[in-house]
């Protein structure tokens, strides 16, 4: 099979450098986290953005044991859980 993209080699710790063009593309910076998904034989690399683990917007998020909220459902699950 003929290689479509940027080959690079996973080194003996399974790591592997992504290339600056590749980063810059996908507005990657140094310190940046990445979310690392397998999907159907891929690997899909992608700049992470935390979401709420409720309502999915990243608008004023707040972490409580190891989960992302956002305001507005925290304010729900302060008030009981009942939306309105």
């Amino acid at each position: 099979m003929k290689a479509r993209g940027i080959v690079r080699r996973v080194d003996g710790l399974g790591r592997l450098v992504i290339p600056k063009e590749l980063r810059r593309k996908i507005g990657v910076n140094d310190g940046d986290e990445v979310e690392i998904l397998g999907a159907e034989g891929c690997i899909i690399i992608k700049k992470y953005a935390p979401a709420c683990t409720f309502c999915g917007s990243s608008e004023e998020l707040t972490e409580f044991k190891e989960r992302k909220l956002c305001a507005d459902c925290l304010r729900e699950l302060r008030r009981g859980g009942n939306s309105t």
